[in-house]
């Protein structure tokens, strides 16, 4: 009984490395990230029921600002971009229509206003040019475009008696309608296609730049610019993110037994031993999860360079980059396809990158645009729509 509680203990002391990675676990998943991750909306431990509602009352609060600065901004500004230069490097599309709810968050006037701001800040030769396309068939229903019709260039549909389709179809339509007539007008080299509730991010144009200069851009149908945070976490069917998620365990593993020797104030005992790099391994993969891989993308913000380029992902489509002219052969495909619910144009561009051959898609991570449109122009809206 005796040698039994003395090997119990031996097992029990600090120096024994099960023990030690059992507090670590114990102490980092119930006591440090649930304290630090409990206000973080895209982390497993954000908790809901407390928060939820605050946030996307804050959220909405602040769309609410943006959008009655910008309208105050575009009913007396002067900026002029009506002047539309031919062949251009790069040609940013905004695909508008009127939205029947959150009419006063004037997201189009949110969006114009930051690429009015991003514009300014090229110096002498503008970074991009702009042109709005307005798919609304009576054209007096859409204020905000129609405001902003003495700054940019406007292109409207005019088929005055449309046949009737789902809504899922006319948004295909219309989305086919911009993409070529956009193109044809102005020859762009590249061209940039975001939906009028899509907000540029600061580096948003440096990013860009960076990205149609890379080898990739000459051979892809399409580049996505927004893909959603809550859609974002390595637990997750695309096989690229098991890998990333694998290798950031085994770097980190690696780093802290490397580091142990020099700076070790807890006194741990792992060594490079195999049993102990897959504990590591282990606990470091779960702490990224469980933290949230939104949040850990976010670094690569420091540099256009650290963008990562992955296979394109099924959802969805505020934000596109057609290199090329990419954007008459997307527009072509999406003639040929019929969209319905469950079917919609991001999924029959993924179908078709995915189906017809020497054709790829891409999506950069992480998000070059906010998703603003907390009320839909498609689908039903809440009162107060929520942020998740």
């Amino acid at each position: 009984m005796r040698q039994q509680l003395s090997r119990l203990r031996r097992h029990l002391r600090w120096s024994s490395v099960p023990i030690q990675a059992l507090l670590l676990f114990v102490f980092t998943f119930c006591v440090l990230l649930p304290v630090c991750c409990h206000r973080l909306p895209y982390s497993y431990f954000f908790l809901r029921s407390a928060y939820l509602d605050a946030i996307s009352e804050d959220a909405l609060q602040e769309s609410l600002r943006r959008g009655q600065h910008a309208l105050r901004f575009w009913q007396s500004s002067s900026v002029n971009f009506l002047d539309v230069a031919s062949g251009p490097e790069m040609l940013v599309t905004v695909v508008t229509a009127q939205r029947q709810d959150g009419r006063d968050f004037h997201y189009l006037l949110q969006v114009m206003h930051r690429l009015s701001v991003l514009l300014g800040r090229c110096g002498k030769r503008r970074c991009a040019e702009v042109l709005l396309c307005d798919v609304e068939r009576n054209p007096q229903n859409n204020k905000d475009a129609r405001l902003l019709e003495r700054n940019f260039k406007v292109i409207r549909r005019r088929d005055g008696n449309p046949e009737h389709v789902n809504i899922f179809e006319r948004e295909k339509r219309d989305y086919s309608f911009c993409l070529r007539h956009a193109f044809n007008s102005v020859q762009p080299r590249n061209m940039v296609v975001l939906e009028d509730d899509a907000l540029p991010h600061q580096n948003f144009f440096q990013v860009v730049q960076d990205l149609v200069s890379r080898r990739f851009a000459a051979h892809t149908l399409y580049v996505k610019l927004y893909h959603p945070e809550r859609l974002q976490r390595y637990w997750n069917p695309e096989p690229y993110r098991i890998l990333e998620w694998f290798a950031l365990g085994l770097v980190g593993a690696t780093l802290v037994l490397l580091t142990l020797p020099y700076w070790n104030p807890c006194s741990f005992s792992f060594t490079t031993s195999a049993l102990h790099v897959l504990i590591l391994t282990v606990y470091i993969m779960a702490a990224a999860e469980l933290l949230g891989r939104h949040y850990l993308l976010e670094v690569r913000r420091l540099s256009p360079q650290l963008y990562a380029v992955s296979p394109a992902t099924e959802c969805c489509t505020p934000a596109m980059l057609f290199p090329g002219n990419a954007s008459l052969r997307v527009a072509r495909y999406l003639d040929d396809a019929f969209c319905s619910k469950g079917n919609a144009k991001d999924t029959v561009l993924y179908k078709i990158a995915r189906s017809v051959p020497g054709e790829r898609a891409h999506s950069v991570e992480p998000n070059l645009i906010r998703h603003i449109g907390a009320f839909s122009s498609i689908r039903p809206n809440p009162v107060r729509p929520k942020l998740l």
